[in-house]
């Protein structure tokens, strides 16, 4: 349990620094905009630099912003995924401040192409490790779970604001370069965990009332059982078909690994889902 934690700090700590150097070493001397909270942090930032005689930076931006929805987190989402999600955002800041602001090119695709993925690499190791970078995150699951819309409706939505913003007030070639940046972000953290909303798993294992106890204890989530046997071996197993969220993955592929290491574990997209599905 302790090696667990203590290996998910670190990874959370990793992203915060990725995400650190992709948006100081590229994206922010670029003008180029992140996705999410840190693109509007940067907004901001531009916008109180360029047109106040004031100054804050983007770390202190974003974890200012990111304090009344780590409340709303803690309230409504989990305690232990706003935890980390928190933790990710100030270590982000605490690295923001640290590394500093440094451009290794002039040409501004090659920057936003270059920041877009160092961050998504950062954003996408903290995902599989069952915490977030924060803010949209928290706030899409919070609005999914009101309205009943999947949480990509609000990632497009809240997207598509920072890149009209930055279009308007910046120039449209700088918004097209930033679209460029979230396009080639979302792209490697499919790669790396998964922007899809819903997953199926489909377990085939050995040890399914096992399994079955430790995923209840874990996940508020049904589960359906199937009996099959294996073509080669002929052996009687049983199939156990789940549908999470992908913020759960991180738990079940954690307790599939403790309890049943040979277990064998299809993870597939889910388009739809008809009929009841908690969410809460």
């Amino acid at each position: 349990m302790l090696k667990t934690e203590t290996m998910k700090i670190i990874v959370v700590i990793l992203g915060a620094l990725l995400n650190a150097v992709g948006l100081n070493f590229f994206l922010i001397p670029a003008n180029v905009y992140s996705s999410g909270f840190t693109g509007i942090a940067m907004l901001i930032s531009r916008v109180l630099e360029d047109y106040t005689p004031f100054f804050i930076s983007t770390g202190i931006l974003l974890l200012l912003l990111n304090i009344p929805v780590a409340i709303l987190g803690w309230l409504k989402v989990g305690k232990s995924f706003t935890l980390y999600s928190f933790f990710s955002v100030a270590a982000t800041t605490f690295f923001l401040e640290l590394v500093p602001l440094y451009s290794f090119s002039e040409d501004i695709l090659l920057n936003a192409v270059f920041g877009g993925v160092i961050m998504a690499i950062g954003v996408g190791i903290t995902l599989k490790y069952g915490a977030s970078t924060g803010g949209l995150d928290i706030i899409a699951m919070v609005l999914s779970r009101m309205k009943d819309k999947p949480v990509g409706t609000y990632f497009f939505l809240f997207n598509s604001i920072i890149i009209l913003a930055a279009g308007l007030l910046f120039g449209w070639e700088k918004a097209l370069y930033t679209l460029v940046s979230l396009y080639v972000s979302t792209r490697v953290i499919d790669a790396i965990h998964t922007r899809h909303e819903k997953l199926t798993a489909m377990v085939i294992t050995k040890k399914a009332d096992v399994l079955k106890k430790a995923i209840h204890s874990k996940l508020v989530r049904g589960i359906t059982m199937i009996p099959a046997k294996g073509a080669f071996t002929n052996e009687a197993k049983d199939m156990l078909i789940i549908v999470i969220t992908r913020y759960e993955l991180y738990d079940l592929e954690k307790i599939i690994k403790e309890e049943d290491p040979q277990a064998f574990t299809n993870i597939v997209q889910t388009a739809g889902i008809f009929g009841f599905f908690r969410k809460e």
